[in-house]
């Protein structure tokens, strides 16, 4: 198993290029069982769960095309073979959920296990499965899987309200609506950048869709849909995360490709830390004045509000800020799991319920720490590159799920970074 030692050396300089969005990809990959023409995408991620969504589609049949060193995605599903995605592939990633919608609205039959991915807390499927109901969907649930069937004459048009907002029940909302017959109208629909990207890939497809980006969308089913080219939006976490390096370390890094907009109140949140966030005509740049940072409080919250995947990294900003900060997680009630191991870098960090009190530290320790998801992964890379002396962190598998050439892009801006095998008499 592989160990990320870092060791900190003070100032990054230079420029990050960010991939595309790695929640929005593996969104729009099941798109294609909505038809039978080719989709293909560009600035794809290149990372595992892409690779996890690419077995699962072709489990069903779906031909899955890696070009340009992963960066386009070529998909066919002109011959699907299989309604069922199985156990073994969907437990290792929550997104296999999002085939559920495409093969009930395309073929009216779907049977998909009940799915895995981080331990960061319990992220039920009911409002998927609900909205899809709404729809005249029939659904068992027994042996850990969904049996679903779309009524004779396929899905209907319905008008549902999510009672929470949840990213990936609208997803399979959406998909599964525009080829069902009539209008459907999601309410307290999700508006992340996510649900915005898919929304134009599949009205490149030739659904029609208005509202996405507002609470709510509107979807009149068609009969088919098309083949269609489309890129993948900037992965707005990987934006965030290489934006708090310099937070952390000092210097000034541009990130390419990155946009304000997608960040707005993550951003914010940067400026009242005391950092200098400015668009540039290739993306975004972000200082650190000489000095520590301020300590701001922040509450998680759905689009626009400040993400839930950007916690983890902000908390290890907040480790070395002047003064208490208080993070509130809205989103998933087990999402603190790094705090034990930031604490083991000297942090100072108190953790009740869904609120942690950071007291800020002057410097940060390197020791040995152990990365328990996938944001909390990187939120110790960050704290390592800012700590003194060296921290090794195991169990990194969980980082190739969401950051391409971590190392790379990191050692491009000046950081001690490598990756190594772990030593199996540790």
């Amino acid at each position: 198993m592989d160990q990320i030692v870092v060791t900190g050396n003070g100032p990054l300089q230079g420029e990050i290029p960010i991939a595309g969005a790695k929640n929005a990809c593996l969104t729009l990959m099941p798109a294609t069982l909505l038809t039978d023409q080719p989709l293909t995408l560009t600035n794809a991620p290149r990372l595992s769960d892409i690779r996890t969504m690419t077995a699962l589609l072709g489990s069903l049949g779906a031909e899955v095309a890696s070009l340009q060193d992963g960066q386009v995605l070529a998909l066919s599903s002109h011959a699907l073979t299989s309604h069922r995605a199985e156990y073994d592939i969907v437990r290792k990633m929550r997104a296999s959920i999002l085939v559920l919608g495409p093969l009930l609205a395309r073929d009216g039959v779907a049977e998909v296990s009940l799915p895995g991915g981080c331990a960061i807390g319990a992220r039920p499927v009911d409002l998927h499965l609900r909205a899809l109901e709404a729809m005249g969907a029939a659904l068992d649930l027994r042996d850990g899987y969904v049996h679903a069937k779309a009524p004779a004459g396929g899905l209907r048009g319905a008008v549902f309200e999510f009672p929470v907002v949840s990213v990936g029940a609208t997803e399979n909302a959406l998909m599964a609506a525009t080829l069902a017959r009539g209008t459907t109208v999601l309410k307290n629909a999700a508006r992340e950048p996510e649900i915005v990207d898919l929304a134009r890939c599949l009205r490149a497809m030739g659904s029609r869709i208005e509202g996405e980006g507002t609470g709510t969308i509107t979807i009149e089913g068609v009969d088919a849909l098309h083949g269609a080219t489309h890129p993948v939006v900037t992965d707005r976490i990987e934006l965030g995360t290489y934006m708090l390096a310099p937070a952390m370390c000092g210097g000034e890094v541009e990130l390419l490709g990155g946009r304000i907009e997608l960040l707005a109140a993550f951003c914010e949140k940067l400026d009242e830390a005391g950092l200098t966030v400015e668009e540039t005509a290739r993306g975004i740049r972000v200082a650190r004045p000489n000095g520590r940072v301020r300590a701001v409080n922040v509450r998680t919250e759905p689009f626009p509000g400040f993400p839930t995947d950007l916690q983890a990294q902000f908390m290890a900003l907040m480790c070395l800020a002047e003064g208490t900060s208080v993070l509130e997680e809205t989103i998933f009630e087990n999402r603190f799991m790094h705090a034990p191991e930031l604490t083991r870098m000297g942090a100072q960090i108190e953790v009740q319920g869904g609120h942690a009190t950071v007291t800020g530290v002057e410097t940060l320790r390197g020791a040995p720490v152990m990365a328990t998801d996938l944001r909390a992964s990187v939120s110790l890379i960050l704290a390592g590159m800012a700590a003194e002396g060296t921290t090794t962190v195991s169990r990194v598998y969980h980082l190739d799920r969401g950051y391409e050439h971590v190392v790379r892009k990191l050692r491009g801006v000046g950081a001690h970074i490598e990756r190594v095998k772990e030593d199996p008499h540790d």
